[in-house]
């Protein structure tokens, strides 16, 4: 059962613009629709509460009263129906427990300061295929942080990426009034790999090798096992470049995997970590309480054989 939910809206160019979402969770599914108009934009500010939004009419219910408005802080995951295709400028401005957002292959226009101060926002989910024509390339341009990205078409996740943050600075130069532009980090090169609006997977693996020494472990790990976990498209070669790495830093990926309790990165783990990796990364499983990692660490992943069930019928004399 979906959540009650009142829908601030006022005319967009080719539908309805939301204006504010007011309700009792933190997680919206946005509706397709309102007053029988598809949701296609998404207005400034509408997740912010920075403005009040001005203007608009309620639905469904136009004198409803008293569901909170799913803004600023409350907010911390929303789900964007496919007919969205514009996000408008400070659409999720200052909503700092924002974690993810869901959002169709149609979603192309974005405006500016989307996500700013979105300090925990971790994943983008793209209901699209993995060699889709989206507007991925805008989305995951719009945050400079670390950002994970899900493909997926169906509900079920293809494929799966891993972008790691990048630092864009400006450096005057004061005497000649100069600005310099420097890029920091390899997360804006994988922001780059794109054929028009088509992620180019080639070119997103050629990306790892160029990576230097002063990228951090553990952003380089998540590319890896973010890769070889949904391994769509992947290459033999690139395959290789990320089990080589993963078994150089094999502390790093196994506290990924235990920090997240993610067993199905751990199955992947164990053929690539050292039998010491292995044990250590147990004892702090037993530390964190988690039962299921130490076991599949110290057991290497194949379970002990379930105990035979008896019956009276074994008991039976030839």
């Amino acid at each position: 059962m979906q959540p009650e939910l009142d829908i601030l809206w006022q005319p967009g160019r080719a539908g309805a613009q939301l204006l504010r979402i007011f309700g009792d969770t933190p997680c919206p599914a946005v509706p397709a629709a309102a007053a029988g108009q598809p949701v296609t934009e998404v207005g400034p500010y509408c997740f912010s509460a920075r403005r009040e939004p001005v203007g608009g009419a309620l639905w469904p219910r136009p004198a409803a009263g008293g569901l909170h408005p799913i803004c600023g802080d409350f907010v911390q995951a929303v789900e964007l129906p496919d007919s969205v295709t514009t996000l408008f400028s400070g659409a999720f401005y200052n909503c700092r427990f924002l974690r993810r957002l869901s959002a169709g292959p149609a979603l192309r226009e974005l405006g500016s300061d989307l996500f700013t101060n979105c300090r925990r926002l971790e994943s983008f989910a793209l209901r699209a295929a993995p060699n889709a024509d989206t507007g991925l390339k805008k989305l995951v341009g719009a945050v400079s942080g670390d950002i994970r990205v899900d493909f997926c078409p169906g509900g079920r996740v293809a494929a799966r990426i891993f972008c790691p943050e990048y630092l864009e600075t400006l450096h005057e130069n004061t005497p000649a009034h100069i600005f310099n532009h420097s890029i920091e980090g390899i997360g804006y090169r994988y922001r780059q790999c794109f054929s028009g609006g088509v992620l180019d997977w080639d070119e997103y693996d050629a990306a790892f090798a160029q990576a230097d020494a002063a990228e951090p472990p553990a952003a380089l790990c998540r590319v890896a096992l973010c890769r070889l976990q949904f391994p769509y498209a992947l290459g033999l070669a690139a395959r290789a470049r990320y089990e080589a790495y993963l078994r150089a830093q094999a502390g790093a990926a196994l506290a990924l995997a235990l920090r997240a309790r993610d067993a199905a990165q751990l199955r992947l783990l164990l053929p690539l970590c050292p039998e010491p990796a292995r044990r250590e990364a147990a004892a702090q499983c037993s530390r964190l309480g988690w039962s299921e990692g130490a076991a599949l660490l110290l057991t290497g992943g194949v379970h002990a054989r379930p105990a035979k069930r008896f019956d009276f019928d074994d008991l039976d004399e030839p």
